[in-house]
């Protein structure tokens, strides 16, 4: 997993990693129980202060994303498939929300919009 951060964003540096490595493990990229990097590699690597990781990865512990192993690292935690469920949840959630405020933007009915979720629906199924 590489991660990225932009001093030019408008998130700080510790929700950007945070969000990488949120969007990693929901996307299986970073499975149950795999060890992340360590505060001060990770910090070195992206040439950011390892108190700024250390803030992302307390975030994230304190979502229940990952668990600390005093003296071994930052794991990925392998009690959260609910919380993953719920995220996931929500990521759809606001992927539809922002799909109906264009389609009434483009004047588009709610049956229509219906109509073209039931197809991209059975297009998946295929």
């Amino acid at each position: 997993m590489e991660i990225v951060v932009s001093n030019s964003s408008d998130k700080p540096i510790y929700e950007q990693i945070a969000s990488q490595i949120r969007a990693a493990i929901m996307t299986g990229e970073l499975a149950t129980g795999e060890q992340l990097p360590s505060i001060r590699s990770l910090a070195t690597q992206l040439r950011i202060s390892a108190i700024t990781t250390k803030r992302a990865y307390q975030d994230l512990e304190a979502q229940g994303f990952i668990h600390t192993v005093p003296g071994k690292g930052c794991f990925v935690a392998g009690d959260n498939l609910e919380l993953l469920r719920e995220e996931r949840l929500r990521m759809v959630e606001a992927s539809l929300a922002k799909a109906v405020a264009d389609a009434r933007t483009a004047g588009i009915t709610a049956q229509e919009l219906r109509e073209m979720l039931d197809l991209q629906l059975e297009d998946e199924e295929k």
